[in-house]
């Protein structure tokens, strides 16, 4: 009679816990940017949002350590270029074991390579990835970190195809590696990682409906036998649901590696439809609803792309690869999300270490004729994807455009005096030049800035006075 008591009560805990179980949502953290935060910033950043899960995608010493006591548990990368050469003992011993313990890094996935199947690679990668797992795998039993540390594979959509998700099924060149890699996450207790990017299937095609990319319903649902499917992500999902039951891994559990919207640098990537997006995504994963295939079961983790632009990425892909993040690169939120955490909006960095409150400007007396080579040079290096087409600085005018190009250069160098000079067709001003959605940023830096370090960035005096006179007379002219 007790021992029945007893069951029933385990039963009906698990049960419990069950149906209030619901997807665990952390972010990417990237750090290809020209203005860095310092890594104890965005650590805080993520406490203060109570966000308790993060992605890096590389295995950054700074990061780590700012990581470290945090209680935020983590998965580092080994990069795609590094899979066939990096030594895994050492590996081991240089980014887990000396960060973990008490008091270290909750490190707990070890993410080896970053879609490393993606068809545009041309199969560079492929042959490395599972002999890279299993000799990493081997290190962490050494070290005695494999009960805790498990090893992953972020993929890419493109690793599986089907026209509906019920016959979902990995790419016939990745079959036989798929199944070796699956075999081996399923064996050591590991998810399958996939990134999905709706936004992406909008972009590249404009057949695409762009109702179903979000989640408030779509006029354009695919039907799929007794299935119904009203966006993208579930679509998705189910299909790689499928690809998995073909090769005998149906109820493999799944984690969403990078899933977000842009801000900028295209059409559709701007704030509101990225509020919408991502709320929506939240959302629906708070709901515990799950798939058509998966019914109350949603992903285990669910990672955001990302928590920070990153100025520096490249722009291959196109313009919007800058503006993926929740925050803006200095830590401040672009839009309202409420992230399901208990907290009701984002919450923005503190501490943030700006550069001087001054930016660089097309001289309103100059003729700029001769401006276009300077401009070409200085975003050859600066970011300028805003003012593209569907960028949020793509209507300025000609000057305001020209002073956009010149700040962006002259913030990137630290306000350097003379990376605002331009042949003397650059001034510095005190005097924000923002132009409604358009924000001239003013930099950051990931060192303190003491009093020292102040005096020596700072420029003569005289020159920043007669600067601001003359930008002054001039606006009091045309007006």
């Amino acid at each position: 009679m007790g021992n029945g008591v007893v069951a029933l009560f385990t039963l009906s805990l698990l049960l419990a816990t069950t149906h209030h179980a619901h997807s665990a949502i952390g972010v990417n953290w990237g750090t290809l940017s020209f203005h860095k935060l310092q890594p104890s910033t965005v650590v805080n950043l993520l406490k203060a949002n109570k966000i308790t899960k993060v992605k890096l995608f590389d295995s950054n010493p700074d990061a780590l350590r700012a990581l470290m006591g945090s209680g935020i548990q983590v998965m580092i990368s080994i990069p795609n270029d590094l899979l066939s050469t990096f030594n895994p003992d050492l590996f081991v011993q240089q980014n887990l074991s000396r960060f973990m313990g008490k008091g270290g890094a909750d490190i707990r996935y070890v993410a080896v390579g970053n879609e490393p199947f993606l068809t545009s690679y041309g199969g560079a990668y492929q042959n490395y990835v599972v002999p890279a797992m299993v000799n990493l795998q081997q290190s962490l039993v050494k070290a005695n970190l494999a009960s805790y540390v498990k090893l992953v594979v972020p993929c890419n959509a493109d690793a599986y195809e089907s026209n509906v998700p019920s016959q979902g099924a990995f790419r016939p060149d990745l079959t036989q590696i798929m199944t070796q890699l699956v075999s081996f996450l399923d064996s050591n207790g590991s998810p399958f990682v996939v990134n999905i990017y709706p936004f992406l299937s909008l972009y590249q095609n404009s057949d695409f409906p762009q109702d179903f990319a979000f989640f408030e319903g779509s006029s354009h649902p695919v039907l799929d036998g007794p299935n119904v499917y009203y966006n993208a992500f579930d679509g998705n999902f189910d299909t790689l649901v499928s690809a998995l039951t073909k090769i005998g891994y149906g109820q493999m559990p799944i984690v969403i590696g990078e899933i977000g919207w842009p801000t900028d640098g295209a059409v559709g990537a701007n704030l509101t439809a990225a509020r919408v997006f991502n709320q929506g995504l939240v959302n629906h994963l708070l709901s515990n609803k799950g798939t058509p295939l998966r019914p109350g079961s949603p992903p285990q983790d669910v990672y955001l792309f990302g928590l920070l632009d990153e100025g520096a990425k490249s722009t291959l892909p196109g313009n919007f690869e800058r503006h993926w993040g929740i925050f803006s690169f200095d830590g401040q939120a672009k839009y309202r999300l409420n992230l399901g955490l208990g907290n009701r909006g984002l919450k923005n960095a503190e501490n943030v270490q700006y550069l001087p409150s001054r930016w660089c400007v097309a001289h309103p007396e100059k003729d700029m004729t001769l401006v276009a080579d300077h401009l070409r040079v200085a975003c050859s290096q600066a970011d300028c994807t805003t003012l593209n087409d569907g960028g949020s600085c793509s209507q300025l005018g000609e000057k305001d455009n020209i002073s956009y190009v010149f700040n962006s250069y002259y913030q990137l160098q630290m306000q350097n005096e003379r990376s605002c000079d331009f042949d003397g067709l650059g001034m510095v001003t005190f005097l924000d030049p923002s132009v409604g959605d358009c924000r001239f940023l003013v930099g950051v830096t990931d060192k303190d800035l003491s009093s020292s370090a102040e005096l020596m960035a700072r420029w003569d005096i005289y020159h920043i006075c007669i600067g601001l006179v003359v930008w002054a007379l001039t606006r009091c002219y045309i007006l």
